[in-house]
Order: structure tokens, then C-alpha cells, then sequence
């Protein structure tokens, strides 16, 4: 989430909100978030339901996969990342740049 925060404001210019969601306790996130800085809202995805139903959660470690979406407008799912690509929001990044070129 360290390096969305560097790139916040590109995918702002993008028209692109970006939201953080982790499993970690409310405490936990928000020490997180002020320990790096975040501008962006981090959500609490409460009991793991929404990771199962994308997919992502694994149980040997009991947590989710990292993963990033870009969801249009619609709802539907533009772009995905996932794992190690996951880190690096370049990719994602043109993405939302390309997207709003398309709009």
C-alpha cells in the first residue's frame, strides 16, 4: 500500500479511487495506514467472506492473496493483479491512465 500511497496522485488525476482492504484488525489497519501515511481509505473485510468469494484466501496461512482489481463502472472487473505483480502498482496504474482515455 506503501508505494499506491507514492501514486495517489496519478491515479487520482486517472478519476480512479483508490481503497485499501486488509484483514488485519481495525487497530491493527489503522496503525498501518499512520505509520505510512495513507490518503486513501483502508477497509476492514470483516471474517474473511468477501476473500472466499473472490478466491483469494489461502488457509494454510489464513490470510488473502495480495491483489489488486480495477473496477469499472459497471462493476466489472477491468484489470487484475495478483501475488508479487501485485506490489508494484505500475501496471495498474496505466491501466487507470488507459481506461480514462477510454471514457
Amino acid at each position: 500500500m506503501k508505494h499506491f500511497q507514492q501514486n495517489v496522485q496519478k491515479l487520482e488525476a486517472a478519476y480512479t479511487q483508490v481503497l485499501g482492504v486488509s484483514m488485519d484488525s481495525p487497530f491493527a489497519n489503522k496503525a498501518f495506514a499512520d505509520s505510512i501515511g495513507l490518503t486513501f481509505p483502508l477497509l476492514r473485510e470483516w471474517g474473511g467472506e468477501v476473500t472466499h468469494n473472490y478466491g483469494l484466501y489461502v488457509d494454510k496461512y489464513k490470510a488473502a492473496r495480495r491483489v489488486n482489481f480495477l473496477i469499472g463502472k459497471d462493476g466489472k472487473i477491468l484489470e487484475e493483479q495478483i501475488d508479487n505483480e501485485a506490489i508494484d502498482p505500475t501496471k495498474i496504474v496505466a491501466a487507470c491512465e488507459r481506461h480514462k482515455l477510454k471514457n
